[in-house]
């Protein structure tokens, strides 16, 4: 994975959500080697915590898990409130403390960076789901101590929709957090790889898809009541895309016996143990923690050249389904109908462009099968 994440980042270069004031921290020792004597890392949580089991969790756990192997120091830092002021008040809090590799997920991170990168030249700042082309201003140039990486969603939302029908489900629902562009790029994948599934077992009348954003990214009573109004007419299993919204669904499908699929990493664990074995049939998942090791690696390498001032967009880079930074989790699969080696095959016929995903996102896509879009919930 490495060296192909060299290879296309250093050919292809081209993140929910986000942080303020200090939080808790987690330091590691520094070790006798240059380079931890050289950097400390630090991260910054978007909307959520480090307990979302999503994003920030993710990232979190990836940075932390680097630091800890390499006795290199490391902290977190939450966010006093939902505002660029509150961001770079933890980014600047961050760097008087010392650390100078600081990672950040999601888009609300691009006016941070603007405010914060020029002022701190020799800050190396990873920005995940950062998109400096819709996330900053138009033409803004990212400086060499800057990094940003976004994921293709549309493919691994498509993966997720088509192996949902192909395993036989026909009333699907997409619930989303609030409707950026990663989100969105989910939800249009997932209505594509449904509509495809069903034309090709020729039942596209029959498969209908439910289709919201909950306008935030935790769920709430007003989530899970129209999640409610969903199962107990007929929806059967619905794509939670977007942080702990996932809550919300999984608090009615409980009720009824419903099925859910996760979002960005491999839920099934949680979902299944908090809230029913077997509820979670799969995951969309982007390659969250493969990233931030792989980058991380490279700046204790002195290899920072390969990402510095570039702009990464991440998505299929083999045919072999282990090597790629979008994907559904092969270890913990449970569908029947649809196997593993139906899923490695449509992976590589994704990746041949026998199968092609619209990643647009100002339209919802022409579909044969039947589209409720609802109105936000909040």
């Amino acid at each position: 994975m490495k060296k192909i994440l060299a290879v296309v980042l250093s050919l292809v270069m081209s993140m929910a959500l986000l942080a303020g004031c200090g939080g808790s921290s987690d330091s590691g020792n520094k070790g006798d080697d240059s380079a931890s004597k050289n950097y400390k890392i630090a991260m910054i949580t978007d909307y959520g915590d480090i307990t979302d089991q999503s994003f920030n969790q993710t990232t979190y756990e990836a940075c932390k898990a680097y630091a800890d192997a390499n006795k290199v120091g490391f902290q977190y830092y939450k966010p006093t409130g939902d505002s660029t002021e509150a961001r770079v008040a933890s980014f600047n809090n961050a760097v008087a403390d010392g650390y100078n590799v600081i990672v950040v997920p999601g888009y609300a991170f691009g006016a941070t960076i603007e405010e914060v990168a020029k002022d701190n030249p020799d800050v190396k700042i990873i920005g995940l789901d950062v998109n400096p082309a819709s996330d900053m201003s138009e033409g803004y140039v990212l400086p060499e101590n800057v990094a940003t990486f976004i994921y293709q969603e549309e493919l691994p939302g498509y993966m997720a929709g088509y192996a949902a029908v192909k395993e036989g489900y026909k009333k699907l629902g997409f619930l989303g957090g609030i409707a950026v562009p990663a989100v969105i790029r989910y939800g249009f994948g997932f209505v594509q790889g449904a509509n495809d599934a069903a034309k090709e077992m020729g039942i596209a009348g029959d498969v209908e898809v439910n289709y919201v954003y909950g306008g935030q990214f935790f769920g709430d009573d007003a989530i899970t009541a129209a999640m409610d109004t969903w199962y107990s007419n007929g929806t059967e299993v619905v794509f939670a895309c977007g942080g702990g919204i996932y809550t919300s669904a999984c608090e009615a499908a409980k009720k009824v016996g419903g099925k859910v699929i996760g979002v960005d990493v491999d839920q099934s664990a949680k979902i299944n143990g908090d809230y029913g074995d077997g509820m979670c049939i799969t995951s969309a998942m982007k390659g969250l923690s493969v990233t931030v090791k792989d980058v991380l690696t490279a700046i204790f390498a002195d290899k920072w050249s390969d990402y510095a001032g570039k702009s990464a967009n991440l998505g299929l880079v083999s045919a072999d389904v282990e090597t790629n930074y979008v994907a559904l989790p092969t270890a913990t699969w449970s569908m029947k109908n649809f196997t593993v080696d139906d899923y490695k095959a449509l992976v590589k016929d994704m990746f041949d462009g026998k199968v092609k995903v619209n990643n647009d996102t100002a339209n919802m896509p022409a579909v044969d099968i039947k589209v409720n879009v609802q109105a936000n919930i909040h």
